[in-house]
């Protein structure tokens, strides 16, 4: 069996026994292959299901099966924890791979993490809320920098998420010329995604070069980040598209 069938029989398997059990069950954190396969295979669900990294626009999500015959509420069982530097006159700048490095070198589950987050000189990692303690209690280092974690609110993250709005034109509304505009590709250049796999829209595996961006598209490039689709504005004397999307930072 390989990963993407291993994949899809866990997901349905937890399917089946949330509603064998009445209960919410939750999958671990899912990456943008992963959560291709959870939106390729819904109809075998015997549940209704929600996906959530924690934050808008998360890239790594964990997906919530829910019975019909749910009696009690319930919430995604995330945390989010800030790391900080205990001597700031003396830390380094840390980098996404730094405290992913950092994290992996404790023995943890890449499944077990969500987003990590980076403003400007504020970190912050997502994760599953039965790992925060150890985390806290264990991660005390980043390459040299020694730090500390605290637990953070989701508003608090959310308003430190920065989101770069920007002008761009393009000759016709489909991704492969969005994202040509987006981070400088060439078409050529930008149809090897498509080809490699590399590009998502909501979560979904997107291999339709022409594939027409409609507004709020959570749109990811593997390797090179994402960002939301928000609206056409209109032509240029030139006859191109004018468009208007938010580029994660």
């Amino acid at each position: 069996m390989n990963e993407q069938e291993l994949c899809k029989k866990k997901l349905i398997d937890l399917s089946r026994q949330a509603n064998r059990k009445g209960i919410v069950l939750f999958s671990d954190f899912l990456n943008l292959n992963e959560l291709n396969i959870y939106h390729q295979n819904e109809k075998f669900f015997e549940t209704k299901t929600e996906a959530s990294g924690g934050v808008p626009f998360a890239e790594r999500q964990i997906v919530a099966f829910i019975p019909d015959a749910l009696y009690y509420e319930w919430q995604f069982p995330i945390a989010y924890l800030e790391i900080v530097p205990s001597y700031p006159k003396f830390a380094e700048k840390l980098g996404h791979r730094d405290i992913l490095g950092s994290m992996m070198n404790l023995g943890v589950d890449r499944s077990k993490l969500g987003d990590i987050v980076i403003c400007e000189n504020k970190y912050f990692l997502i994760c599953e809320e039965s790992m925060a303690p150890y985390f806290m209690e264990n991660l005390d280092k980043i390459r040299h920098t020694v730090v500390k974690l605290s637990p953070v609110s989701a508003d608090a993250l959310e308003q430190q998420q920065k989101f770069e709005e920007k002008d761009g034109t393009i000759t016709s509304n489909r991704l492969d010329s969005m994202i040509a505009c987006v981070y400088k590709f060439s078409r050529s250049q930008a149809l090897e995604f498509f080809k490699a796999e590399k590009v998502f829209v909501n979560g979904k595996c997107v291999q339709n070069p022409s594939y027409r961006c409609k507004e709020a598209d959570i749109i990811s490039v593997r390797g090179y980040g994402r960002f939301v689709f928000e609206r056409e504005m209109g032509e240029t004397n030139k006859g191109r598209m004018k468009v208007r999307y938010k580029l994660y930072g």
